[in-house]
């Protein structure tokens, strides 16, 4: 489809609305993400902190700076409204074929690195608050109201669509976030939920069931798996796993495989599965070298390192080898823990 185009030739920026964004976007910037070259060495490492660890004047513009990516035009008009709508459209777009298959972790990898290229990147360690069983979850600093991304859905503001077959398990949608930087008075999501394209809120339902999954003690035993095959299907065990149980933590529209990342707090999600990944890569040799899994849902084909991810109106192809060191290009990254 011609509206999926990633050529750069497609995002036409007003002067008005890039240089509101210029500060907060390129001064966040790793200079090595500027290169094309996925064989050239890093010119620079670019180190993720987590979000509590951010001094309150980078958090403040962390935010302004996600605020500004949703004020920039879509390099694909016809689906999306917004830079920070295409990197949900793409998700939603490809949900089947990135989900449930070897590549899940490599394919969500470069996504939060392209995310990266327009705004600086940070995670959100789950296990302070899963092991702070004193402090409900909602009361953790990542939904702090000037600080972080706002808190909770208030019940009876969000109204389910027609289509409940776009919103499984409905009693996640407990309402409309109203307070923070993204409440729905300042914060329209026009994608979803699920592959529909309703106007609506953003909408949460902070779950306290999924903290003992969040905590140390669980995430050191997934990283203990002994293969990649067996650490790929631990995270996504829909009853134990960290990927899913991540995003059942936060509720409401996080909870949907489609659209999720109508959320902020998708992409400080994944960067930190992507943390967990990059420990479990550590420990063993070879493992940066290590995939495995169908390269599509209920498949016989076995993913490889030459297989090749899409990214439709966010960059150019990749393959998977070229993702699996964080070290080198087009990653250019590591973690302060």
């Amino acid at each position: 489809m011609s509206e999926w185009s990633s050529s750069a030739a497609m995002v036409l920026l007003s002067v008005a609305v890039a240089s509101m964004c210029y500060f907060f976007l390129v001064m966040a910037l790793p200079s090595a993400l500027t290169s094309t070259s996925y064989t050239k060495k890093c010119s620079k490492i670019y180190v993720h902190k987590e979000w509590r660890d951010l001094t309150v004047k980078d958090r403040l513009a962390y935010i302004r700076a996600v605020k500004c990516l949703q004020a920039l035009p879509s390099s694909i008009p016809t689906i999306s409204r917004s830079r920070y709508e295409d990197f949900q459209a793409t998700h939603i777009e490809l949900t089947e074929r990135i989900h449930l298959v070897g590549h899940f972790l490599p394919w969500h990898r470069h996504q939060i690195n392209l995310y990266g290229k327009a705004l600086r990147k940070e995670f959100w360690d789950w296990t302070r608050d899963g092991d702070n069983a004193k402090r409900p979850l909602a009361q953790s600093p990542i939904f702090d109201d000037v600080t972080g991304f706002g808190g909770d859905g208030v019940p009876g503001t969000y109204t389910l669509p027609d289509d409940v077959s776009q919103t499984p398990e409905p009693y996640r949608y407990v309402g409309c976030v109203q307070t923070g930087p993204f409440r729905d008075s300042v914060y329209t999501v026009h994608l979803g939920p699920g592959k529909l394209k309703t106007n609506h809120c953003m909408i949460r339902g902070i779950n306290e069931t999924w903290r003992p999954i969040l905590s140390t003690e669980n995430v050191r035993k997934q990283l203990a798996s002994k293969t990649f095959e067996e650490f790929r299907l631990v995270i996504d065990d829909m009853t134990n796993g960290i990927h899913g149980m991540g995003h059942a933590a936060v509720g409401g529209e996080m909870t949907n495989i489609y659209s999720a990342g109508a959320d902020p707090l998708f992409y400080l999600h994944h960067q930190n599965l992507d943390r967990m990944w990059w420990h479990w890569q550590q420990k063993g040799n070879n493992r940066l070298s290590e995939i495995s899994g169908p390269t599509m849902q209920n498949g016989n084909e076995t993913v490889t390192l030459d297989f090749e991810m899409d990214f439709p109106a966010l960059g150019p192809n990749v393959t998977v080898g070229k993702v699996m060191d964080i070290s080198k290009e087009p990653n250019c990254y590591t973690f302060d823990y």
